[in-house]
């Protein structure tokens, strides 16, 4: 499929080396607010994936998240902040980078032009048709995300797809595609703004959505977060108290003893 690769396009912005502090950050705050208005044209698209994904995970299946640079490591962030946040197990979304672990501090070259790797990292995983593959490649051409979502859909699983290039080769493989076209990026090519941004929206989006659809909000709290820090406990704590009859010393005591604010509301009603 032949398209125009927009990603590459030149940016409206020149002699960036020549412009005040002031002004390059301002013509980059002007480029990124084009981003959330990209993304508002993808949600119809968004809505059926994530209803999608919460019927697999309904069923046992997991999410997992396939990318390079800087897709790979947005992937493994919103990955790894879900079981703190909802307090899912690790096992239910996954991010996973062209690489290995340390391409997430380090880049790996050539590791995002393996044409096997994907396939290879899925199935450390035991990867099945109960589970969903999201392939985040700004270029939407990138081997490592595009051979991995070919062999997916060759094995009955399903497949999505995150890309800022409209009909690139990565969508012939995507059950689900989303393509949001951010434009060309500040620094000409420079993909880890404009399209890294709207990566970062469109999973905030996608997960936070799914765990709603999962039970794992009530109202808008928290109620099956991680308690880990002290922060978070009096966050907890907080949540108790305007939920229920009790004071704060009574409902942290509760919320130690019980593990959670879910299991601390319930013990409240009864």
């Amino acid at each position: 499929m032949s398209f125009k690769k927009r990603t590459e396009e030149i940016s409206l912005h020149r002699n960036l080396e020549q412009k005040s502090t002031l002004e390059l950050l301002s013509l980059m705050n002007a480029e990124d607010q084009k981003v959330a208005l990209a993304v508002e044209k993808c949600i119809p698209e968004v809505a059926v994936l994530v209803e999608c994904a919460i019927l697999k995970l309904k069923e046992g299946g997991r999410l997992f998240y396939i990318g390079a640079g800087t897709s790979g490591r947005l992937g493994i962030l919103d990955a790894s902040e879900c079981p703190p946040t909802f307090g899912v197990s690790q096992d239910m979304i996954q991010g996973i980078i062209a690489g290995g672990d340390q391409a997430i501090r380090k880049a790996v070259e050539f590791a995002e032009d393996s044409k096997t790797q994907a396939w290879d990292d899925l199935k450390n995983f035991g990867i099945s048709k109960l589970d969903l593959v999201i392939g985040i490649a700004a270029s939407g051409t990138t081997p490592y995300i595009l051979y991995g979502l070919q062999a997916c859909q060759k094995n009955q699983i399903k497949t999505a797809c995150i890309t800022s290039n409209p009909g690139s080769p990565i969508t012939e493989y995507s059950d689900f595609k989303i393509e949001v076209l951010v434009g060309p990026e500040f620094i000409t090519g420079s993909s880890r703004l404009k399209s890294g941004t709207a990566q970062k929206l469109l999973l905030n989006m996608i997960s936070t959505t799914i765990m709603i659809g999962l039970g794992r909000v009530v109202d808008h709290k928290m109620v099956d977060m991680q308690l880990n820090n002290q922060k978070l406990i009096e966050r907890g704590v907080r949540m108790i108290v305007e939920e229920s009859d009790l004071n704060e010393f009574q409902a942290k005591e509760l919320l130690l003893k019980v593990g959670s604010v879910r299991a601390a509301l319930l013990s409240c009603k009864h």
